[in-house]
């Protein structure tokens, strides 16, 4: 039987194990239910491949890894079951699956992904030599704990599949280089009532520095710096004496990034007695179009051989842990989770019809990558 027709015939198991991964929620920050999480992807991945993993803690944090064979792997397929949804949005946002969409927190961004990868993995019939399954739980805020994992257990690999949602069913082809920032001004109180000019305010410091943030992007050459969250101050009646930005940068072209990175170093304060300091934060490298092009065209002629759809592609401007393997020379085809859409916003939601042919082509590929 292909696996096309196992995984269809299966498809009724996915979306039960798809409604309770993500009634089990799992925000980034909270640790304790990033390790409720774990044991219910641990459970699915015992079930559907017979082994249990190593469960790896790394900076307090969760992850889970199968290794299948000895020696460097073939494949490396990899998830996240970390989301951006605080405890309690399914309270008033839960799981349903009606008609051939599903919606919930997390559902496409990615715990489908995960269910789709298991799966994929159960209708090779037990011939996993080669593969390995990496499972982190910080994906959602860049990986900081997971990054060395990462690297260090697809290094080497014929090819990394990363299981993250499709916009449209195109897979990812390139993504940008993302660098992240904090920027820090400091200032000095004083009364706003009294004696606001024996202050220095942090807060006009900061507008005039996101001023010049902001015009550090390059549409022509599609890089993009964002100022993001910002605070300033303490209490509405006091001068603020410091206030800080986050500064998202991203780029396909790593000169560009080394560019933005060397001018927010330059930045200096506009008003007397300021002070701007910066702070670099977590980066990934660029994601190349030559990292993923083999590994497409080796899809393409699969999906054709499952009777599936032309598979189509597309450069990106998030990033994922797609990055990092790409980053270590790894070739890396990314986007093949569920079709679907909304991440990381309100009515997040799949194609069920999406899941077992996805995951076919996921099986398809892990059994012929490296051999």
């Amino acid at each position: 039987m292909s696996a096309l027709r196992k995984l269809r015939s299966a498809a009724p198991v996915m979306l039960d194990d798809l409604a309770e991964l993500v009634h089990v929620e799992s925000p980034s920050a909270d640790v304790d239910a990033l390790a409720r999480c774990a044991d219910v992807v641990a459970e699915l991945g015992r079930r559907c491949t017979g082994e249990a993993p190593e469960r790896l803690v790394v900076g307090g944090r969760p992850h889970l890894r199968w290794r299948f064979g000895s020696g460097t792997p073939r494949v490396v397929l990899i998830g996240h079951f970390d989301t951006v949804w605080p405890i309690g949005t399914l309270a008033r946002w839960p799981f349903t699956a009606e008609g051939d969409r599903a919606t919930g927190p997390g559902v496409v961004d990615m715990k489908a992904g995960l269910v789709m990868l298991f799966h994929a993995l159960a209708a090779l019939g037990g011939d996993l030599d080669g593969i390995t399954v990496l499972a982190n739980s910080d994906e959602e805020i860049g990986s900081p704990t997971s990054t060395a994992l990462i690297e260090d257990t697809a290094r080497g690999a014929a090819g990394a599949l990363v299981l993250e949602g499709s916009a449209g069913g195109r897979l990812k082809l390139a993504r940008k280089g993302i660098a992240h920032y904090t920027v820090r001004v400091a200032g000095r109180a004083a009364h706003a009532g009294i004696a606001p000019h024996l202050g220095v305010n942090a807060g006009v410091e900061l507008a005039h520095q996101i001023i010049r943030i902001a015009a550090l992007g390059d549409a022509e050459r599609t890089t993009t710096v964002t100022p993001t969250d910002a605070t300033a101050g303490t209490t509405s009646n006091t001068v603020p004496a410091s206030a800080r930005v986050s500064v998202d940068a991203r780029s396909f072209d790593p000169d560009e990034l080394a560019r933005v990175d060397a001018a927010l170093r330059r930045l200096t304060p506009v008003l007397p007695g300021a002070e701007v300091h910066v702070e670099v934060g977590p980066a990934r490298p660029a994601m190349p179009d030559s990292a993923s092009a083999a590994l497409f065209a080796l899809a393409q002629g699969l999906a054709a051989g499952q009777g599936l759809p032309p598979l189509v592609g597309e450069a990106v401007g998030g990033g994922s842990d797609g990055n990092l393997t790409a980053g270590i020379g790894v070739p890396t085809l990314d986007g093949l989770g569920a079709v679907g859409g909304n991440a990381h916003a309100e009515g997040e939601w799949i194609e069920l019809s999406s899941l077992p042919d996805r995951a076919a082509l996921v099986s398809v590929l892990a059994g012929a990558i490296g051999r």
